[in-house]
């Protein structure tokens, strides 16, 4: 007589539930193949959640300009949209404080602190938080990005199926949640070359490069453009004109313009870490306070909506109209100096949201600002100053965060000025160059050494709080 012991492994396996065999299948991660494999489905999923982020926030903002507009500027519309702005940001800014203290601002340091396995990705409450406190915060009207955002619950993602198959492989956990981050950036800019370099060039000190890892990276920033060019179209996200190349006895210009921009990033990154002080000494980490700040900004900047709506958001709808030429060098430098305000105190405040965004606006008003002046001193080179424009884009990205690379490829994605890759370089080239002689460190490297060191006083604290019970 036959017994099951006796059948082949190939007549006894269907008898299994298939949710096992793919779990143990994916359990033996003495090959790469479960990586790579994986990968796909990471950026498949990542790139979703990012994409119906964007289109939460557009759809909140657009049903708001609509409602504006049906209704015009009474004292109804005024007081609707102040109130609703104050709430929206009270609610990201409590989902933070309540549910994922992990989920304020970018993300982006904590993603890297868990590539280097200091810092944990509990992606069961860092997703929902940052979905739902995103949209809040930015859709109230605060000056944030979505690629913060993007990244953290990308990476998130990663984790999450990792956690689901059972994957205890430290090197293929760390790759997926990699690729979920190159995934996360993808989506939120539609550049899949940028996300991609984010991780390799960014993130380097803690990625774990191998030719499996970057593969899977690759794989799962094609698989979330892909997912977000099916939903959301195959445009560049910031239409500007298609320059053409600039005259070589030019190229000096923008050197020059890059070590304005070096300065510039070393100051902007001091202001952050700055700013951020300030506002924990004003809130004390007291649920009340942080929510009540966050109601405050919401509420100035619903106000801001209605009378000055070129200082809120994200800027990438500011960005072309500066590239074009609409605004004077008075207004252009008024607008920056404003904006610069209202960056640091959006992004400092502990707001779920990401600061690229808004430093590519910042870049852009600069750049237009001494293309301007270059107009005036060298007639003769008849130098749109949409292309410093472009330059001051990837100079102010490459100073702050100090990936050039990244900046370049962030930039020709975004704005697909391909002929402008060798003034990019040169002004992306001399901004590093000028942040690195400064002493200035990358922004992210600066959050997250802090973060780590108020780890390192809460555990001091508690353990000596423990001691003392004993």
């Amino acid at each position: 007589m036959t017994t099951e012991s006796s059948l082949p492994q190939t007549e006894r396996l269907p008898k299994e539930q298939p949710t096992k065999l793919v779990r143990r299948f994916l359990a033996s991660h003495k090959s790469p193949l479960t990586v790579l494999l994986l990968s796909p489905f990471v950026g498949a999923l990542a790139g979703l959640l990012c994409t119906f982020f964007d289109i939460a926030i557009d759809a909140l903002t657009d049903s708001r300009h609509a409602w504006m507009a049906e209704n015009g500027m009474t004292w109804q519309t005024i007081t609707l949209v102040v109130l609703s702005s104050a709430l929206l940001s009270a609610f990201g800014f409590l989902l933070v404080n309540k549910v994922a203290p992990e989920a304020a601002g970018s993300g982006i340091p904590e993603i890297e602190g868990a590539l280097d396995g200091l810092r944990p990705v509990r992606w069961w409450r860092v997703i929902p938080v940052k979905f739902f406190g995103g949209v809040g915060t930015i859709g109230a009207g605060l000056v944030l990005g979505r690629e913060g955002p993007s990244v953290q619950m990308g990476a998130s993602v990663g984790r999450m199926l990792t956690d689901t198959f059972r994957l205890t492989d430290d090197e293929g956990r760390h790759s997926l949640v990699a690729s979920g981050a190159a995934a996360g950036l993808a989506a939120a800019f539609n550049a899949p070359l940028a996300g991609v370099m984010f991780v390799v060039e960014e993130m380097r000190p803690q990625f774990r490069y191998n030719l499996v890892s970057i593969k899977a990276v690759i794989i799962a920033a094609i698989m979330a453009t892909i997912t977000y060019r099916s939903l959301q179209g195959q445009g560049a996200m910031i239409p500007l004109p298609s320059y053409s190349a600039v005259p070589l006895n030019s190229l000096w210009l923008f050197l020059m313009l890059g070590l304005l921009f070096g300065a510039i990033g070393v100051m902007f990154n001091r202001l952050v870490v700055m700013t951020m002080d300030g506002f924990e000494r004003l809130h004390r980490h007291r649920t009340g306070r942080f929510v009540a700040i966050g109601a405050l900004l919401g509420a100035i900047f619903g106000a801001l909506l209605l009378f000055l709506p070129r200082l809120t958001g994200e800027g990438t709808v500011l960005i072309p109209e500066a590239a074009h030429g609409n605004f004077t060098l008075g207004v252009l430098l008024l607008l920056f100096v404003a904006r610069l305000i209202t960056t640091l105190a959006c992004f400092s405040s502990g707001a779920p949201g990401g600061v690229f965004a808004p430093m590519l606006a910042l870049g852009t008003l600069f750049g237009t600002c001494f293309g301007l002046v270059c107009q005036h001193f060298f007639p003769e080179l008849d130098l749109p100053a949409g292309t410093f424009a472009v330059a001051g884009m990837g100079a102010l990205f490459a100073a702050t965060v100090r990936a050039p690379i990244t900046g370049i490829l962030l930039v020709i994605e975004l704005t697909h000025n391909y002929d402008l890759i060798l003034p990019l370089l040169i002004t992306t080239l001399g901004a590093t160059m000028a942040a690195q002689a400064m002493g200035g460190k990358p922004i992210y490297s600066q959050l997250l050494q802090r973060t780590l060191a108020k780890q390192k006083t809460a555990e001091a604290n508690a353990a000596a709080k423990a001691a003392e019970s004993n």
